[in-house]
């Protein structure tokens, strides 16, 4: 049994902890810190660490993506020979192999998968995603293809909508289409204004312009 000195001490020892927390809180601190740095050591932690200090806010991840840039600024170049021969075009992204393979000074343009915007050399403001999307497009603008092979052959036409499988797939100088569906549009060439929502729809139109069709149609 302990005496009354003995628990006028514990008591007393007891009140002086309580009456510094701020004793309790650096303990808490530094048991939390003890376990925090290692673990956060862990989650940065990645092999191989990122390349970064491009010049003008440039990133380059592939063999041989953005060779070429010389004073192009915020390009995304994710992939084998993506963004090849820029140099002085800005605001790129290509992801994917050779994707904007040879855009020079071509801006804004957005580039997801194989071969997408391939030939793409001063356009500007275009979208393709999907392998070999707007593929052979040069210095057409405003471009939106969503799809494999869509407006794959457009070449120097701008603001074009294709969404879907080879949608607006022969396009080459056509202007201001719109295609939603598998084919549809599949044979324009040089048609304007034409707008096809459905699979097929519009299939055979070749020149003609300001047409409208929709439902899954038939390939005549």
């Amino acid at each position: 049994m302990k005496n009354q000195t003995q628990l006028d001490n514990t008591v007393g020892s007891h009140n002086e902890w309580l009456r510094w927390p701020w004793r309790r809180g650096n303990l808490v601190l530094a048991m939390a810190i003890s376990w925090f740095v290692p673990l956060s050591a862990i989650m940065q932690a990645v092999s191989p660490p990122p390349d970064g200090f491009y010049s003008v806010k440039n990133t380059a991840e592939g063999q041989d993506s953005l060779l070429f840039l010389s004073t192009g600024s915020y390009n995304t170049a994710l992939g084998y020979e993506a963004l090849y021969h820029t140099t002085t075009g800005s605001d790129n992204t290509a992801v994917g192999t050779q994707a904007l393979f040879f855009n020079t000074i071509g801006a804004n343009n957005t580039a997801a998968g194989s071969f997408a915007l391939f030939n793409n050399s001063t356009g500007i403001s275009n979208t393709a995603s999907g392998y070999l999307a707007l593929t052979l497009n040069t210095t057409g603008s405003g471009n939106t293809a969503t799809g494999y092979n869509a407006l794959a052959k457009n070449g120097t036409a701008s603001n074009n909508t294709a969404t879907g499988y080879s949608a607006l797939y022969l396009n080459s100088i056509g202007t201001d289409n719109t295609a939603h569906g598998a084919n549809a549009l599949y044979s324009n060439t040089t048609g304007n204004r034409n707008v096809a929502n459905g699979s097929n729809a519009l299939y055979s139109n070749e020149i003609g312009g300001d047409n409208t069709a929709t439902g899954v149609q038939r390939p005549l």
